[in-house]
Formats: C-alpha cells, structure tokens, sequence
C-alpha cells in the first residue's frame, strides 16, 4: 500500500473542508453518531448540495449517476466529513442500499430508487434487527405471506435508525417459514407511507432520538419490491452487509474528541499545572492517539485494496472490530482526563466540552454491537482470515 495521497486527493479533502466550513453555521457543533438530528432541515440542504456537485454519489458507476470515484477518494469524504460532526451523508440509501441494487436490484429497481438517492431526495432505512433476532440474524421472524401480486407483511423491527426521518425501508423478512432459516428469507422495498406501518421512538441512554421500531400490520407490498429472488434475500443481506461495515468513521469520530480533549486539557490547570503537562495524562493521550492513526490506516487499506480489484472481507472486519474498540478506549480515556466532570450531561453548567464525552462514551458501546458484533468480526477474521475451524 502506498501511504501517500494523490494530489487530486488532496485537494479533493481541502475543497470538501472548504465546503463545509461554509455551509455549516459558525455555532455547529454536532451531535452523536447522527449529526443528522441534531438539525434535520440542514441535513436536507447539506445533502442536496453534496449531490449537486456529485459527491453524494460519486462512488457510483457513471452509469448510475456516480463518478466512478475511487475508494479512497470515498474513504477521504466520509472522513472529513466524520471529523467535522457535518450532517448531509446518506449511509443506507448511498452507501448501502444502491450498491446492493446495482447487484441485485432488477432493471426497473434502479430506475425507480437509485436517481431519488442520487438527489438527495429520499431517505431510506434498514429494517434486519428484531427483538428476538439481533447478531442471527437468520432467525427473523417478520413474515410475508403472498397474495396475488402482493406480499403482506406482518412483523416488527427494532433499533431501525432514522426509521421517523425514512421514506423508504429495506426489510428483511420471511417468506418460507418451512425453509432452513438461511433459506425462506426475502429482501424487499417498502413505502415507509403504506397503510400498517407504525414508527415508535426509542430514547437512548444519551437522551438522542435515532433508534425506533417499526410495526408491520398486514402490510400490502407488490411482489414486484423483491430485491433478487424471493426466499433467497439472504445472500442479497450479506451483500449489503459488506457495504455497511467501514472503520473510517470510527477513527475520524475517536481523532476529533481527542483533539477536542487536548485542547481542553492545554487550557485547563489543576493544582497550577496544565492538564497536559501531568505525566500520565500525556501518555494515555499518546496511546490514544496512535490507536486512532492504526485504525485509519486500517480503513485506508480497507479502500485501497478495494481500488485494486480485491475483495477485503477479514480486513473489513478487522477495520470494524478495531476502529469500533478505539472508540472506545478513547472515550473512557477522555473520561479519565475530565475526572468527575466528564460525567456531567450538556445541560449541566459545569459540563466541559458541552457534555460531549459523556454522550460519546454512552454512545461508544453500541458501536461494537451495530453492524455486526466485535465477536462476529472475530469469528469472520479466524474463519475467512485465517482459516480456523468453526467452533
């Protein structure tokens, strides 16, 4: 791997920094994993003027409207834009649902659902996670039953992210129940608007409103929304599964709330001495550090064996797996520096940083669990990384 960027991918980071900085208020701080909440009427504006210059997309095929951008130059937007907290990205409809519509998807799919995303007209949702059914996800228990042309769908979904903001939902269901759970399972488009489909809030323990579930009550969905063949969605989940997992974000976000500590830390005294000059502090902070530096390097290669034709399933998982846990270690560092007052919430007075990293190490847990759990990362890196028997 060359460690170096392009020229053009320089000053692709420096144009999209550029953007930003002009786009977002001169206030703009940011919010938890979802920026995007935190002002849902500037995420739209954001993201329309991403895709007016194509950024949006430009991973895409330009026969899909995209680019044909590389990985890394991919890699380089999600990063900038991860680091500044900046709404505007669309990860399951960009990122995740089109790729897989380009596999997958008939002609007729694509004509209808790629250009909205390529707009940045429409927001889609997942729904794979049930109360019951979590990292198997195979035991689903959502059914479909056909009828005529129709499928009716009834069912729940939980942890469905931005399921209140979504248009559309891409839902794992079953349509044998007959089947070994891998087979019997279809992947289908639903209208967020169609009679029996009910969104329920869920509050995290961050006080942030992201996750929902989502109630399916004899919901009538044409066959025709089947993405491949029915009773074999399973290999269409996988597929967008690959797409899902990405470690840039994990180092980006870890990066920004150190620096943020830092400076914290280079501002405030105890005992007359700058925090940053306390021995321990600066060594735990130079730990951080380099984990997050190991961790983007990860996810560059991640993308640059991507650019080269390469298919980088345990590096992916790799990415995850660790980029997930140096958020972690990161904030509980950044808890250890603020002391007592790193566990103040954004509405106390006394809350350093805004009640920043009390948010983030919250929020910090649920990265290793979403996207697939730090022990099934483990088990794809033994099983198709190193060859280990299964267990």
């Amino acid at each position: 791997m060359d460690f170096k960027f392009t020229p053009e991918d320089e000053s692709f980071r420096q144009e999209l920094r550029t953007f930003l900085e002009t786009e977002l208020p001169g206030t703009w701080e940011g919010g938890g994993r979802y920026p995007e909440e935190d002002d849902w009427d500037l995420t739209r504006v954001i993201r329309r003027r991403m895709a007016d210059r194509g950024w949006l997309t430009m991973h895409w095929p330009e026969e899909y409207g995209g680019q044909g951008a590389s990985p890394v130059k991919s890699a380089i937007f999600n990063e900038e834009i991860a680091y500044l907290r900046a709404p505007g990205r669309d990860i399951f409809g960009v990122r995740m649902l089109g790729p897989t519509l380009m596999i997958h998807g008939s002609e007729e799919q694509k004509r209808t659902h790629l250009p909205p995303v390529a707009r940045g007209e429409v927001q889609w949702c997942q729904g794979y996670s049930e109360p019951e059914s979590g990292s198997d996800l195979a035991s689903l228990s959502t059914r479909a039953v056909r009828d005529g042309d129709d499928l009716v769908i009834n069912g729940g979904k939980i942890w469905t992210t931005l399921a209140h903001r979504a248009d559309w939902i891409m839902l794992l269901t079953r349509t044998d129940p007959d089947a070994p759970k891998h087979r019997g399972i279809s992947f289908v488009l639903v209208d967020m608007k169609s009679p029996g489909v009910t969104v329920r809030p869920i509050i995290n323990m961050a006080g942030g409103h992201e996750f929902n579930q989502v109630l399916f009550d004899n919901v009538r969905v044409p066959r025709a929304n089947v993405v491949g063949e029915e009773d074999r969605g399973w290999y269409v989940a996988v597929t967008l599964l690959d797409f899902e997992r990405s470690g840039i974000d994990y180092s980006a976000n870890a990066r920004r709330l150190l620096d943020d500590v830092r400076e914290y830390a280079t501002e405030t005294k105890r005992n007359g001495q700058p925090l940053m000059e306390v021995p321990w502090v600066r060594s735990l902070m130079a730990d951080r550090y380099i984990e997050c530096e190991v961790a983007r390097l990860i996810a560059y290669n991640v993308a640059y064996m991507q650019g080269q034709g390469l298919v980088p399933t345990r590096e992916a998982s790799m990415s995850k797996v660790f980029g997930s846990e140096t958020v972690r270690r990161v904030t509980e560092a950044a808890m250890d520096v603020l002391g007592l007052y790193g566990t103040l919430g954004r509405e106390e007075k006394w809350a350093p940083l805004r009640g920043r990293v009390q948010e983030h190490w919250m929020l910090s847990f649920s990265g290793t669990i979403a996207a697939g759990t730090s022990e099934v990362q483990r088990n794809i890196i033994a099983g198709r990384g190193l060859g280990l028997p299964r267990g």
